[in-house]
């Protein structure tokens, strides 16, 4: 794998990966994951304690909202990467404890067989992950744990007690242009409990920032 590049948004945990695409005349290849790599790139930081042990692919139709969704016993961590289309991935830190606890940032993933590169969005452990898609859109991503249907939870994107301060402006307003009009999102994620509503939940205490850091985990 050729790591282009590692970038991290506004809560640093979370990162953005970009590797490299050899193009020739038949096409490309891509190497989009290796372990050594990840285990041997400082800027990758927690990442190097992560075992992916689980991979999703995902369709969705323009105008779908998936999340905030999120699991512990074992907590799930996500790298995800689209395949086709366009999508806007969004990442609350619901990390009691944290000092962006309540933040919710997106970030914009598009691809073209044309670039020379892929990315990757990692969002660990300790964040809740939900996806827009102005386009139809085909995405996988790998988890650090398998799916327990008895140790998940949600929070509504729709809840108005996100604090989106640190949230690029730009993709905040297609976000909000979206879900003003899709009927494209569960009732399950829409119905949700608010940020508040959570945050007075026993089990969030499954999501102390210090105990995550303790474990390696974020």
């Amino acid at each position: 794998m050729k790591i282009l590049d590692i970038k991290s948004l506004s809560v640093p945990d979370i990162k953005i990966i970009k590797f490299a695409r050899f193009h020739d005349l038949r096409g490309y290849f891509a190497e989009q994951f290796r372990i050594s790599d990840f285990s041997n790139t400082p800027e990758l930081g927690s990442m190097k304690n992560i075992e992916f042990v689980q991979g999703n692919e995902s369709y969705s139709k323009q105008g779908t909202i998936r999340g905030l969704h999120f699991q512990w016993n074992p907590h799930m961590g996500k790298l995800v990467r689209i395949l086709s289309g366009h999508m806007i991935d969004l990442a609350l830190d619901i990390r009691k404890g944290s000092p962006t606890n309540g933040k919710i940032l997106a970030y914009e993933m598009t691809t073209s067989e044309d670039k020379d590169y892929g990315e990757l969005i990692w969002i660990p452990p300790g964040f809740a992950h939900g996806i827009c898609f102005p386009e139809n859109s085909l995405l996988e991503y790998l988890c650090s744990g398998e799916y327990n249907p008895n140790c998940e939870a949600g929070i509504s994107p729709l809840s108005k007690d996100l604090d989106w301060s640190l949230c690029d402006k730009r993709l905040k307003q297609s976000f909000h242009r979206i879900a003003e009009k899709t009927d494209l999102i569960t009732e399950k994620d829409r119905n949700a409990q608010t940020l508040g509503e959570w945050n007075r939940d026993g089990r969030a205490e499954n999501f102390r920032y210090s105990s995550l850091k303790e474990e390696g985990l974020c």
